[in-house]
């Protein structure tokens, strides 16, 4: 008898094509599926793929009595409530290398964009605003020599950082752990604490998961230390960073600019961020490029097959599960 898998969201289908033999595919006529009809199609699923930045909460997976897998299609597993899984003995995986490379890109990007002020100067040309081509008009801030610090330095920082490096920029970093010296070296970054990076860097990134320790680190006090004319970039979480915070120190050119790939309540982008020509938007595409999301449906395809087969190496986000031994894999398994 054939298993039976949720995909909530449309997604590159080839991959899952590998899947027919042994799984029933569930997909949306639309998008998405509406709420109650996934309810109702998580009674009997085994396995359902999740996508970053979309809700898979308390009410979800109480509905799904069967389920085993939570196969999450992006890195941050923010959207799902990792308590509610592990109370059920859910296992919850991640694709987390995919989206390293384009992630970091995006985030050099909008660094590029914001200091060279190249949206506003697109904007203003087609407007025919600019009619001042003098050698001392339109000026922006380059990047070489400027000192980059990189808050997270897990993959995607150390990405930004190889980039930025090529750029001719100076990198300063904070993170939990300190990273080794020999990535230090080839990296050629320097730890340091928070505010000090904050006091120093001329562009400030952000790469944190969002937890409860970062909802929210980067907030008025912090945005106070950085220099006026310092850029903030964000493509981690909307929720790492207070946006009313973010606006007030835009607003009173406390900072020189911003570049923002994320938001605290998407799709919602605030009015005040939109009408402003030293902010530089995108709609939480940090990932989304062709080839990201079909390696990505790839890599959730082979999580999925190496689970049911036995486990082996798989990106698991909430190992307790599985050292606690009641995850529902192994019960159905041995029953």
């Amino acid at each position: 008898m054939k298993k039976k898998l949720i995909v909530t969201h449309q997604l590159p289908r080839g991959p899952f094509s590998a899947l027919k033999d042994d799984f029933e595919i569930l997909w949306p006529d639309a998008d998405a599926f509406g709420n109650e009809e996934l309810l109702e199609n998580l009674k009997d699923a085994d396995a359902v793929v999740t996508v970053f930045g979309k809700s898979f909460k308390t009410k979800m997976i109480n509905a799904a009595p069967r389920l085993k897998l939570i196969a999450n299609y992006g890195a941050g597993v923010d959207n799902i409530d990792l308590d509610a899984a592990n109370g059920e003995g859910i296992v919850v995986t991640n694709t987390p290398d995919a989206v390293t490379e384009p992630t970091a890109e995006l985030a050099m990007g909008l660094m590029l964009n914001v200091a060279r002020r190249i949206s506003e100067f697109d904007r203003e040309l087609r407007a025919g605003n600019i009619t001042d081509w003098g050698v001392m008009s339109n000026l922006s801030s380059t990047l070489q020599g400027k000192t980059l610090g990189i808050v997270g330095m897990g993959a995607i920082g150390r990405a930004l950082a190889r980039r930025a490096s090529a750029f001719g920029m100076n990198i300063i970093y904070h993170n939990r752990n300190r990273v080794s010296e020999e990535t230090e070296e080839k990296l050629e970054a320097r730890f340091t604490d928070l505010e000090n990076l904050l006091r120093n860097a001329d562009f400030v990134s952000l790469h944190v998961p969002l937890t409860p320790e970062t909802d929210g680190m980067i907030g008025l006090s912090e945005l106070k230390l950085m220099k006026t004319s310092a850029f903030l970039i964000n493509t981690a979480r909307g929720a790492v960073l207070n946006q009313t915070a973010l606006i007030e120190v835009l607003k009173n050119k406390e900072i020189a600019g911003a570049g923002l790939d994320v938001y605290q309540n998407e799709p919602e982008v605030p009015a005040e961020l939109l009408e402003m020509n030293n902010v530089v938007v995108s709609p939480h595409v940090g990932s989304a490029t062709r080839e990201t999301r079909e390696i990505m449906s790839k890599q959730v395809v082979g999580i999925i097959d190496d689970f049911f087969q036995g486990m082996t190496g798989i990106p698991v986000v909430n190992p307790m599960v599985l050292s606690s031994g009641q995850y529902r894999f192994k019960q159905e398994s041995s029953s």
